[in-house]
């Protein structure tokens, strides 16, 4: 591998919002290790070949000549001078996984055209460039998308995919030489040339504010490709996409700016494991900047307040990227990221290597029962139309289950999706339902989430796109009969395999449970109630040991003036000393011990261990100051408003909710939804293919001043409340 980079960039500055935790160097094991991890991701495929890393530049210096050759045709076009039409320029810039140096064999590369004022958006860059691009040889799969949120244009150029988007800035001429990560480049741009923008201007800062860039790129390349094996790599499903993890990576390289990958990764997990959320995520302090653009802050934007997993973008506009994330993904996400956790223990005490932290996660052994969601359509574009909608909507079906439940059911999206290959021009994707845990079990209690599949479907249907043949269809499957198209080559493997590292440990927590359960029974109290007194003894431990740590207030004063007036004295006395006040002695101390495998005496370790977890305690518990009431409707979800109200009213006049039975024998019923589309909402029979039959639509007329909602409700499901606990992969 070479040698490892230990110098930190920063010049003896500090990155990020706090001091670091450790400044400790690598052992020899963490050398060692690290070169273990880039030959897995080598052997792997995670790295692309010289060749075809050159024919990407090659491809990006043909693209820039192009739209070079493009502002001068529509500059003469309308009619500039010729001096104005001779200096017409525009530029290609590049961002995501490609500008960050983390991208794999085949992936896309995420560029972006800046362009002059005279050079519009819907007339220039989707009418000029686009017929310009149909024309040429080169490029095929053409895809202009122009009323996205962030309008781009997809193609494949000489093989090479292309995420194409446009800026208009207010500049008669681009010079060569641009520099976009000045805020001024942002004056009197429009709202979508900002979001174009901001995809360059946060990746250009992330590189800027990580110590490290070499060892910042393999710890981001083995945590995305992590993500993807447990399942967890995806924005659109509720989970992170690039940019998150990108930026989770790069908060973890602050904290620890001399550490190599190996000790980056176990890091990563424990620190995100202890980390309270919805404290946010941050690589800096949060500007207010002098055009008056929103930036993310719960004190004053309302909608902020909801964000379960904030992940602050560092580029002015400052903006949560990790919005998507709902109740039940970021618990899956949690899970996850303790068993990586244990896993990295259990790897430093040699009992496991790197492949048991990548193996991938039984989505169709997890659980007993699970949403199918079809849809399919009259030919392969109207599909490829009809897919991206339907999976751009699928997380609102998992915030209305969260809703109507309570938040008792948990549901868990597939990121991926499927196809029935017997079947023309389908796809389909699925969801793991199970009871959430702690909540209790009541004999014969059942949820019902028939109305809120119902008034997913009549959202869909509104897609203003929609055409004949587009059609959707949402059905309960139990495990064992999940279609075998799912399964890699088609064909639905043996018994799942006892050898797991999630086997093993479910095994392991089962027998301690049992175990517990029995020692309780003898002492004082239940289980709950001792951990309850053991985990808040932890945390009044750990107050008390940190009670004089300063901790850095990082989000700008809504008035201008300054913060709260205990923040501000800890950000006058130099506040996040952490490292150096409170642990940096004991980690630091041992030549960097704590890095490596264990060595010394137990003590040692465990004071080490124990010194490092209260800095990381602290770090994770930066003051929120949102307020988080889950009681009020998401912003997301205020087009369901209405209809929810209808079907509370209805339960109000004494009438039950609209009821279905889950049978096996498929049915069809023609439901007209809003938009006056005619729907078949049949269901597919497959053995003991469960159905969620058309709820009843009709609602008597809304209440002009309805009375409040219960406190307490039980919800219903036609699902078995005992039958949704999360399979340990014995019967079905």
């Amino acid at each position: 591998m070479g040698s490892p980079l230990l110098s930190n960039r920063s010049g003896g500055q500090r990155l990020g919002i706090t001091e670091p935790i450790s400044l400790s160097g690598p052992t020899e094991y963490d050398v060692i290790k690290t070169c273990e991890l880039e030959k897995y991701l080598q052997d792997a495929g995670l790295y692309e070949s010289q060749a075809e890393a050159v024919r990407r530049e090659e491809v990006l210096g043909r693209l820039d000549q192009i739209v070079k050759i493009w502002v001068k045709s529509i500059s003469r076009a309308k009619g500039l001078n010729e001096q104005l039409v001779q200096e017409a320029n525009a530029k290609i810039f590049t961002f995501g996984s490609y500008r960050l140096g983390v991208h794999g064999p085949g992936a896309d590369i995420d560029t972006l055209c800046v362009g002059p004022r005279h050079a519009t958006r819907e007339e220039d860059f989707f009418g000029e460039l686009q017929r310009m691009l149909s024309e040429m040889s080169e490029v095929s799969e053409l895809r202009p998308v122009p009323d996205a949120y962030v309008p781009v244009m997809g193609f494949k150029f000489n093989g090479v995919s292309i995420d194409l988007l446009y800026a208009k800035l207010s500049l008669w001429v681009i010079p060569e030489d641009l520099d976009i990560s000045q805020d001024s480049i942002l004056q009197n741009a429009d709202d979508q040339t900002v979001r174009s923008l901001n995809g360059c201007r946060v990746t250009d800062q992330i590189l800027r504010l990580v110590p490290n860039i070499q060892n910042f790129r393999m710890t981001l390349r083995c945590m995305k490709f992590w993500a993807k094996r447990r399942g967890v790599y995806s924005n659109v499903a509720g989970f992170l996409g690039g940019v998150n993890w990108a930026l989770l990576v790069a908060r973890i390289c602050q904290l620890y700016p001399n550490a190599l990958p190996n000790m980056l990764v176990s890091r990563f997990f424990r620190v995100y494991t202890q980390w309270r959320w919805p404290n946010p995520v941050m690589l800096c302090n949060i500007e207010e900047g002098s055009l008056g653009l929103q930036i993310w802050d719960p004190r004053r934007n309302p909608k902020d307040r909801f964000h379960l997993m904030p992940i602050i973008t560092p580029a002015y506009p400052c903006m949560n990227s990790s919005y998507n994330v709902s109740a039940s993904t970021l618990q899956i996400m949690s899970e996850e990221f303790q068993r990586g956790s244990d896993v990295c223990e259990a790897m430093e005490a040699g009992k496991v290597e790197w492949d048991t932290l990548f193996e991938p996660f039984g989505f169709f052994e997890a659980y007993k029962n699970y949403l199918q969601i079809d849809i399919s359509a009259e030919n392969a574009d109207d599909l490829r139309k009809w897919k991206g909608w339907v999976e751009s909507r699928l997380r609102q079906l998992t915030l209305k289950i969260e809703r109507h439940t309570y938040n008792m059911l948990q549901c868990h999206p597939h990121p991926g999706d499927f196809s029935d290959k017997s079947r023309p021009f389908h796809h389909c994707f699925f969801m793991g339902l199970q009871r959430k845990q702690g909540v209790p079990v009541n004999e014969g209690e059942q949820f019902d989430i028939r109305v809120t599949v119902e008034e997913f479907k009549q959202a869909v249907n509104l897609y203003t796109s929609w055409k004949p043949g587009m059609e959707i269809y949402v059905s309960h499957v139990r495990r064992k009969n999940i279609p075998d198209f799912v399964f890699p080559g088609g064909a639905r493997p043996p018994r799942p395999s006892k050898a797991t590292w999630d086997s093993r440990r479910a095994a392991e927590l089962k027998a301690a449970s049992s175990s517990q359960v029995d020692k309780s029974s003898e002492g004082q109290g239940t289980p709950d109630e001792k951990d309850d007194g053991r985990k808040r003894k932890r945390e009044e431990e750990v107050e008390s040991n940190l009670k004089s740590v300063k901790v850095l207030a990082a989000l700008p004063s809504s008035t201008g003036e300054a913060q709260e007036s205990a923040l501000a004295s800890d950000a006058t006395n130099g506040a996040g000393d952490i490292g150096h006040d409170v642990v940096q002695n004991h980690i630091t101390g041992t030549g960097g011990s704590a890095y490596g495998k264990p060595s010394g005496s137990v003590a040692d370790e465990s004071n080490s261990r124990e010194a490092e977890n209260i800095a990381i305690e602290k770090i994770t518990s930066v003051p929120y100051v949102g307020h988080q009431d889950f009681s009020q409707e998401l912003d997301e979800l205020e087009d369901d408003v209405q209809q929810k109200d209808k079907y509370e009213d209805t339960a109000k006049g004494g009438k039950s909710p609209p009821m279905v039975s889950l049978t096996s024998n498929a049915s069809s019923t023609s439901v007209t939804s809003s938009n006056g589309m005619s729907t078949s909402v049949s269901f597919y029979t497959s053995g003991d293919l469960e159905e969620l039959e058309p709820a009843e639509l009709m609602a008597p007329p809304p209440i002009v001043n309805p009375p409040a909602p219960p406190t307490q409700r039980k919800p219903l499901i036609r699902l078995s409340l005992t039958s949704l606990g999360k399979a340990t992969g014995k019967g079905t």
